[in-house]
């Protein structure tokens, strides 16, 4: 039967709206039909009358309110979802080369057959062997293999790159690679050299990690002196990273060789990492790798997955800027992954402004023994060049190897300078009136790094200087310590114990003691609480006594 009265009108929900979801719209437009009621009266044309376009078919104004409401939330909804795309698409563009591209194993860089010096070469023949066969991911690029058999080939320039050898990428492009880990839900694991502690803390960590908790792990403690008490290094490591102000879950002190304290952060680690992935984070050449290595040997015990991880290890190198990119491991059982990243280049670093070849000298091999001046060597060479004993070191100046020099300017006959770093970078001593003389005769021969008379030309010298004024109390403990970053320490005592004599002189405590160092332009130093390392740290070592909010709020530390 045909339609007597037809009213039409198009829809709110059916007009084109970019602002809303797809699923308020199906159809472009709808056309409703609707049958009214016909009276057999005859038609009045009064008030009582309805107008056209008000009947039942118009919305009302509670339908008109219903619909602006959901319009603005959908378009609430896109915005949110516009927000998250935007986020997402960085962190994508970030990703990018480490996920669609395969990387060597042992460096992270992206494989590539065109260019044999570059990082990441592979000839074509096994690239397309293992790509026809599905195994790109395990692939050790050709300069991990010059690597691992002891050569030295820097990759990293620019800001806190290198000087000597191959430069292949910017020290700021392998910190933009980790950019994408503060948007990232991530368990952070930050590794922190204990010889060269303040120069490769990175205090700026969280500009990098975003709000993602901390595990700080203290490496290489088997290196510190024999007879040193890990309890009191444990308290003075939590003392300075509470006083750097970095919230971190605990401290570990840890040893990737003889595998100290490594139990512990296993533990740590499976207790936090709560499904996230787990992200080894640290400067150049803090042993991250190496640690990764000592994780993977000891989880295998009891985990298979992590066992199987262990035929595929990131590369270990002195060369500080081994690891090039992101590289995943399948370490753990329960989901996750665990992820070695490029070093953070800090341009502070000795490390930064000597040639590749010195890069070994840089990096103690064996347990670290403190060497004290003046020596009875030097005491008894003053008394046979007729010079009065009491002056002990003042108007002297100590060189360490080419890289630090410091004239002691004002001291007491009795202080003693000991000095704690790579064994295989000698230290002399001469008259100050004497020391530039000896410095431009000797440096890249006797004074060692840098290395060779023919390298010199390039080497800029000692243009810092620090003047560095320490007021001691106790006469009985060390003043400070002085670190000189990317090479090691040295400790003053105002009292020598070595040179205590058998009926000494009574000193009041409290005094002034004033030395000049001298280091390459943009080396940092360091003036720090002296670390209580050796038999005798222990003794004079003197733990703070902390409130009940503090000892709640301060992080444990194991080992």
């Amino acid at each position: 039967m045909a339609l007597k009265t037809i009213s039409t009108f198009l829809s709110p929900f059916s007009l084109p709206n970019p602002k809303l979801p797809q699923f308020l719209f199906p159809n472009k437009s709808s056309l409703i039909l609707c049958q009214l009621p016909r009276s057999n009266k005859p038609a009045r044309h009064d008030a009582a009358v309805e107008l056209e376009g008000t009947g039942a078919a118009a919305p009302s104004p509670g339908e008109r309110f219903y619909e602006h409401h959901h319009s603005i939330e959908a378009a609430k909804l896109i915005l949110k979802d516009n927000k998250k795309k935007k986020k997402s698409k960085v962190k994508d563009k970030l990703l990018k080369a480490s996920i669609t591209v395969a990387s060597c194993y042992g460096c992270g860089a992206p494989l590539q057959t065109s260019e044999t010096e570059d990082p990441g070469y592979v000839d074509s023949e096994t690239y397309e062997l293992k790509k026809k066969h599905h195994q790109l991911r395990t692939i050790l690029c050709r300069r991990c293999r010059l690597l691992s058999h002891g050569n030295m080939i820097t990759a990293v320039g620019g800001h806190g790159g290198y000087s000597g050898g191959k430069l292949f990428i910017t020290a700021e492009e392998l910190r933009e690679k980790l950019s994408h880990l503060r948007h990232e839900k991530a368990l952070i694991v930050k590794l922190v050299d204990i010889v060269d502690f303040n120069g490769s803390f990175l205090s700026r960590v969280r500009d990098l990690a975003g709000a993602n908790p901390i595990i700080l792990v203290v490496t290489k403690v088997d290196l510190l002196p024999r007879d040193t008490d890990l309890n009191c290094v444990g308290d003075w490591v939590v003392e300075a990273t509470t006083k750097k102000k970095l919230n971190v879950l605990s401290v570990h002190l840890t040893s990737s060789k003889s595998l100290v304290g490594i139990t512990g952060v296993i533990s740590e680690i499976q207790k936090e990492k709560k499904g996230r992935d787990v992200y080894i984070l640290g400067s150049a050449n803090v042993g991250k790798s190496a640690f990764i290595n000592a994780l993977l040997k000891t989880m295998a015990i009891n985990d298979p997955v992590a066992a199987s991880a262990q035929r595929y290890k990131p590369i270990q190198s002195a060369v500080p800027g081994t690891t090039l990119g992101p590289i995943p491991i399948n370490a753990f059982l329960g989901g996750g992954k665990l992820y070695d990243t490029p070093g953070v280049h800090l341009y502070h670093r000795q490390t930064a402004v000597v040639q590749s070849e010195d890069l070994p000298v840089l990096a103690p091999k064996s347990r670290l023994r403190g060497l004290s001046f003046p020596s009875s060597q030097v005491v008894s060479d003053n008394v046979e060049e007729g010079n009065s004993k009491v002056n002990g070191l003042n108007s002297f100046s100590i060189f360490w190897g080419g890289l630090v020099r410091i004239d002691v300017l004002k001291v007491l006959p009795e202080t003693c300078l000991t000095f704690y770093g790579p064994r295989r970078i000698a230290i002399h001593i001469v008259p100050t009136h004497q020391a530039d003389e000896f410095y431009q005769k000797e440096v890249g021969v006797l004074l060692t790094p840098p290395s060779g008379r023919e390298k010199i030309e390039d080497w800029r010298g000692l243009e810092s200087e620090r003047k560095v004024q320490l007021k001691f109390e106790d006469a009985a403990r060390p003043a400070c310590d002085i670190a000189i970053s990317g090479l090691g320490w040295f400790s003053v005592e105002p009292i020598g114990r070595s040179l205590k004599t058998s009926e000494p002189k009574p000193i009041e405590n409290g005094g002034e003691l004033i030395l000049a160092v001298h280091v390459p332009r943009s080396v940092e130093i360091f003036v720090r609480s002296p670390l209580p390392v050796g038999k005798a740290g222990a003794q004079w070592y003197q733990y703070r006594e902390l409130t009940e909010k503090e000892e709640e709020m301060r992080p444990k530390w194991y080992f």
